[in-house]
C-alpha cells in the first residue's frame, strides 16, 4: 500500500483587531479553505473589544489555535507573536483584511517543489478596495532575476512586493529578527528581503492574493516624517543586502522613495500641509525627484484638465 508523502506544513497567521464584523470571516475561511493539505490557522487577537473570540470559536476546526492578547501589544508586535507561535515550515501572514485565493499556498509549495530551505516563495498580488473590488492585478514576473534585479525592478515598478502574496521561511525570518523597523511602516518588506537575500526566492507569475487598501488619508506630517525615516532606513538595507549595486542602486532607490513619499504627501487634504510635507520629502531624499515635475504632472496639470473642462465651449 502506497502512503502519499505529508507535506511540509504551512502556519497561515491572521493577527486580528476589532474586525469581527467585517473582514475577519473571510480571513478565516480563506485560510481553512486553501486546498493545500497541509496547513494550521493562527489568530492572533490583540485584544479585541468586539465579539472577535465569538467569531473564531464559532469555527469547529483542529486547525485553528486561538490565542488573546491580555492588553493590546501593538500590531507589529501582534505580527511577531504570531511569528514566535509558529510550527510550519514557511509562515504566511495574513492581514486580516487582505483576501487570498484558495490555492496559494498549494500554488507555491508546487513551484518550490516542496522544498523547505527556500527565503521566500512569491505570487503576483491584486489591489483591491474596500468592499473588495479589484483595482488592479500586478503579476509577478521577477522570475529569473538576481537579487540585485529584484531590487532594480521594485524601484521602477515592475514588482511589488505584500505579505498576502508570500510565503516566508519560518527559521529564516526568525534569524533575521522577525519583523521590525524604525516606525514598522517597512518592516515587512525588509524582513522579506532579507531573508531572500540569505536563502533565495521562487517567483510565481500568477496573481494569487488580494492586498485590501482603504480610502483615508496619510493623517499628518508626522506619518510623512515617519514613512521617510522607515525608506532611509530600508534604503540603507538594501545598499548593504546588493553592495555591488553600489551608488547607482542608492540613487536609483532615492528616486523611488522620493516619488513613493511625494504620493504618501498628496494624500494630505489640508493644501498648506501637504505642500509642507512636500518639501519636507524632497528634503529627506535631497530632490532625486524634482519637487516642480511632480506637482505640474500631479497637482497643477490636472487642475487645469479640470479647469478646461469646466470652461464654456467656444464652439
Amino acid at each position: 500500500m502506497n502512503v502519499e508523502p505529508v507535506r511540509p506544513l504551512v502556519t497561515i497567521a491572521i493577527p486580528t483587531y476589532n474586525r469581527a464584523d467585517r473582514f475577519l470571516r473571510d480571513a478565516i475561511e480563506g485560510a481553512l479553505r486553501q486546498t493545500y493539505p497541509n496547513i494550521e490557522v493562527i489568530v492572533s487577537d490583540n485584544c479585541s473589544t468586539d465579539d472577535t473570540e465569538a467569531v473564531v470559536r464559532s469555527y469547529d476546526d483542529e486547525r485553528i489555535r486561538y490565542f488573546r492578547q491580555e492588553r493590546n501589544i501593538g500590531a507589529n508586535n501582534n505580527f511577531n507573536f504570531c511569528l514566535q507561535q509558529a510550527r510550519g515550515d514557511y509562515f504566511l501572514l495574513f492581514l486580516d483584511d487582505d483576501q487570498i485565493d484558495e490555492d496559494l499556498v498549494e500554488t507555491c509549495m508546487d513551484a518550490a517543489e516542496d522544498r523547505t530551505d527556500v527565503g521566500i516563495i512569491r505570487t503576483g498580488t491584486r489591489i483591491i478596495d474596500g468592499e473588495g473590488k479589484v483595482r488592479v492585478e500586478r503579476p509577478n514576473r521577477a522570475r529569473g532575476l538576481t537579487f540585485c534585479e529584484l531590487l532594480r525592478a521594485w524601484f521602477r515598478n515592475e514588482t511589488t512586493f505584500y505579505l498576502c502574496s508570500t510565503l516566508i521561511n519560518t527559521e529564516g525570518l526568525r534569524e533575521v529578527g522577525g519583523l521590525g523597523s524604525r516606525h514598522n511602516l517597512f518592516q515587512d518588506v525588509g524582513a522579506e528581503l532579507k531573508v531572500a537575500a540569505r536563502l533565495g526566492r521562487v517567483d510565481v507569475e500568477e496573481v494569487k492574493a488580494g492586498f485590501r487598501i482603504h480610502d483615508g488619508n496619510m493623517g499628518s506630517a508626522a506619518r510623512i516624517q515617519a514613512w521617510c525615516e522607515d525608506s532611509l532606513e530600508l534604503l540603507d538595507i538594501l545598499c548593504e543586502l546588493c553592495p555591488e549595486g553600489g551608488e547607482e542602486l542608492r540613487k536609483e532607490g532615492k528616486r523611488f522613495f522620493c516619488r513613493m513619499n511625494y504620493g504618501y504627501a498628496r494624500a494630505i487634504p489640508s493644501p498648506l500641509e501637504r505642500l509642507r510635507s512636500y518639501l519636507q520629502v524632497a528634503r529627506y531624499f535631497d530632490s532625486a525627484e524634482p519637487l516642480g515635475g511632480y506637482l505640474y504632472r500631479k497637482e497643477l496639470r490636472p487642475f487645469l484638465r479640470s479647469l478646461k473642462s469646466r470652461l464654456p465651449s467656444s464652439s
